[in-house]
């Protein structure tokens, strides 16, 4: 089963040389073994090697040829590879999300969505720590979006998209998705709740947001 290598780097499959090589040094700084420890620092040096094929490959042109035609054949090549990726960014996601460090946590929970597009957890957790930032919120709501279009019957997504809706302003959307969360299972009390602190920050802060924990 061959690798993707544009989805270990995270670039689109028609990067320039220039922007692969600007991707591979950001992630270079950010994901540099030394900057872990213990059973962390033995996995980053996994995903470094990774990360250092796969900008060997893409910078080659004849290497990177041979790469697309692989990637066009129609079995399916990257699954496994692609999963376990996705999971290795999730988990170095949350951590960072836990540690208050939101600019790493989005950029590992991008790396996901991008190495498993189908992953709901991935969208949701990108678009839980891209609220944390307003210059952030359309990146957030595209995310939750995602999330909820991949699970529309996940009452934990839902009540996100409202609390994002909510604080984007969009107080009249805010309230179907609330009501949309009740319906499949998320706690009445809860919703009455936030939706009274909603309304309450529609005329005081209309930009107020809650908040929940990365899983």
């Amino acid at each position: 089963m061959a690798k993707n290598y544009y989805a270990i780097l995270g670039v689109s499959r028609n990067a320039t040389e220039h922007q692969i090589r600007v991707r591979f040094k950001q992630i270079a700084r950010q994901r540099h073994p030394d900057r872990f420890r213990d059973e962390e620092k033995a996995a980053a040096e996994v995903e470094f090697q990774e990360i250092t094929e796969a900008f060997n490959l893409l910078t080659s042109p004849e290497r990177r040829r041979e790469h697309d035609l692989e990637l066009a054949r129609p079995e399916a090549q990257q699954g496994v590879d692609s999963r376990q990726l996705a999971k290795v960014y999730l988990q170095r996601g949350t951590k960072a999300y836990r540690e208050k460090n939101y600019l790493e946590a989005a950029d590992n929970f991008d790396r996901a969505t991008k190495s498993e597009p189908e992953n709901a957890l991935a969208w949701y957790n990108l678009a839980l720590t891209c609220g944390h930032q307003q210059r952030w919120m359309t990146r957030a709501l595209a995310a939750i979006g995602k999330a909820c279009e991949l699970e529309p019957m996940n009452p934990t997504s839902l009540l996100l998209a409202g609390r994002l809706f909510a604080r984007a302003g969009m107080f009249t959307r805010a309230e179907q998705v609330y009501q949309e969360a009740v319906g499949w299972g998320a706690d009445p009390a809860t919703v009455t709740a936030e939706l009274e602190e909603m309304r309450r920050s529609a005329k005081a802060r209309p930009r107020s947001g809650l908040f929940g924990k990365a899983e």
